[in-house]
């Protein structure tokens, strides 16, 4: 089971003696589907140590999801997060974007879903700035959390 840390700076600290590459990614991963599962497979295989960061309840409220997200509390996602054998660390961030927490953990490896062109995946030039690696993962899948709750909707 991964480690929810919570606490940034003690998410570093613990990042410090993790192996390498470190790999980052974000999101709200409000209910866990094949696509969410077949992208952090993935996104583990660019590296040695997966973080992954989720949006806070209050933060997926900001981002213009469907009404009554996140449907998943966060410890709830976190703890789901954590049972993942791919992941390594949980935690979670409040603001509108990562760029702060990418900023204080450093990753070698960003990585975002295949939706997310490089140039617009938050933190980018920073990661690549300190000799880094992006990559935008292509869908397997086509699935979505939207579309899954307008299939649970509409049965």
């Amino acid at each position: 089971m991964a480690w929810i840390e919570p606490d940034h700076t003690k998410l570093r600290k613990r990042l410090q003696s993790a192996r390498r590459p470190i790999v980052f990614t974000n999101g709200c991963f409000d209910i866990l589907h094949r696509g969410h599962v077949d992208y952090l497979q993935h996104a583990k295989a660019k590296g040695q140590t997966l973080v992954i960061a989720l949006n806070t309840d209050e933060s997926v409220r900001t981002l213009n999801k469907s009404p009554g997200r996140p449907f998943n509390p966060l410890e709830d996602r976190m703890a789901v997060m954590a049972a993942l054998a791919c992941v390594d660390f949980v935690t979670a961030f409040d603001e509108s974007t990562p760029l702060t927490l990418i900023q204080q953990l450093n990753p070698e490896i960003l990585v975002k879903g295949g939706d997310w062109a490089l140039d617009t995946i938050v933190g980018a030039s920073h990661v690549q700035a300190n000799g880094g690696e992006v990559y935008s993962i292509p869908f397997r899948y086509p699935c979505s959390t939207t579309s899954l709750l307008e299939r649970i909707r509409d049965a």
